[in-house]
Order: structure tokens, then C-alpha cells, then sequence
């Protein structure tokens, strides 16, 4: 049990998210699926609060002080970063965010770029599973050692 709270809790980290979750929970001793699966679910839990909440935290923290309000700008640039491939590619665009496990990529990625581009939450959340399961399949496949990242 303690393996399977300290990775569903390592998934929900902004930036380690299930990059971090899965390598973690098979570190623990779990096995890689369910590792994989307690991370998907880690993972995904603070995507609906970041779609409907994050637009007025970043408002907040702007009025709030100077160095939150440089923090709010440093999320919006990363959402106007990303935001192209979103727009032009929609769903899919936003999939493939979520889904190549590289820094600054990521379910807290794609729900904050879905936000800034006002996508619907009926056709954020999917996508942004679907890019999860993804990406926790690749991470699977590179901390059981089947693919190695170069």
C-alpha cells in the first residue's frame, strides 16, 4: 500500500507528474502495470481543477504581488508556447502534448494550454487521458528497459 500511495502522490507533482510516478512506484516494488496505472489516475485527478480554476489563480496571483504575478507570466508564456500546436491540430494537438514525456510537457501542460484556448472541458479531459495513457506506455516501456531513450 505504501508503494501504491507514494506513487499516485509523485504523479500528481506538477513537472515529475507520471514521468517521475512510474519509475518511481517500480522502484518501490510494484509491478510496472500497476505503477502505470496508479500514476494515470495520479495524474489525471488535478486536471479538472486546473481547467476550471486555472485562469482566476493566475488573475490572483497577478494582483496579489510582483512575484506571483512573474510566476502567472511564466505560465502563460508556457501556454502560449504550446498553444499552436493545439489550435491548429485541436484534440489531437493537444494528445500529442500531453503525450511525449519530455520537460514541459504533461497533463498539467495540456489542461493549462486547453484553458488559455478555451477548449471545451467535454473535449479537453479525453484528450488529455488519452495523451496520459500514452505517455505512461512509453515511460512503462522505457523503465522496464523494452526502449531506451537516448
Amino acid at each position: 500500500m505504501k508503494g501504491i500511495l507514494y506513487t499516485f502522490f509523485i504523479s500528481m507533482v506538477p513537472v515529475i507528474e507520471l514521468r517521475g510516478g512510474i519509475p518511481a512506484g517500480v522502484a518501490a516494488g510494484l509491478p510496472v502495470f500497476w505503477a502505470a496505472l496508479v500514476s494515470i489516475i495520479g495524474n489525471m485527478i488535478p486536471v479538472p481543477f486546473v481547467l476550471f480554476f486555472i485562469r482566476k489563480l493566475l488573475v490572483w496571483m497577478e494582483q496579489k504581488s510582483s512575484l506571483l504575478g512573474r510566476f502567472a507570466k511564466m505560465l502563460r508564456d508556457k501556454a502560449d508556447a504550446n498553444k499552436e500546436k493545439v489550435l491548429k491540430y485541436e484534440f489531437w494537438g493537444l494528445v500529442l502534448l500531453v503525450a511525449i514525456p519530455l520537460p514541459g510537457t504533461g497533463a498539467y501542460t495540456g489542461a493549462l494550454v486547453a484553458a488559455m484556448v478555451d477548449m471545451q472541458i467535454k473535449r479537453a479531459v479525453p484528450a488529455i487521458f488519452i495523451g496520459v495513457v500514452i505517455a505512461a506506455i512509453i515511460v512503462s516501456l522505457v523503465t522496464t528497459g523494452v526502449v531506451a531513450m537516448w
